[in-house]
């Protein structure tokens, strides 16, 4: 009997330990500023791709000659 205590409270520790290492996982993924980092990563990549940067460089110039000719009117 003293065997089968000793086993569950091992077991109990194990499952103790692997549910700290899980919770402190949790706590790196959740972690507000890393979210908003690869958030803002993953927006300048988007904005670094050729036709997304092409497209807004082409908006920009339409912009501004749209500016132009109602300032020359």
């Amino acid at each position: 009997m003293a065997g089968e205590t000793e086993r569950i409270e091992k077991e109990i520790a194990q499952a103790r330990e692997e549910l700290a290492k899980t919770l402190d996982q949790l706590a790196v993924r959740a972690n507000p500023e890393r979210l908003a980092n690869d958030a803002k990563s993953k927006a300048l990549a988007v904005l670094a791709s050729p036709p997304v940067k092409f497209g807004l460089i082409g908006v920009g110039a339409l912009a501004v000659v749209v500016v132009i000719r109602k300032i020359v009117r």
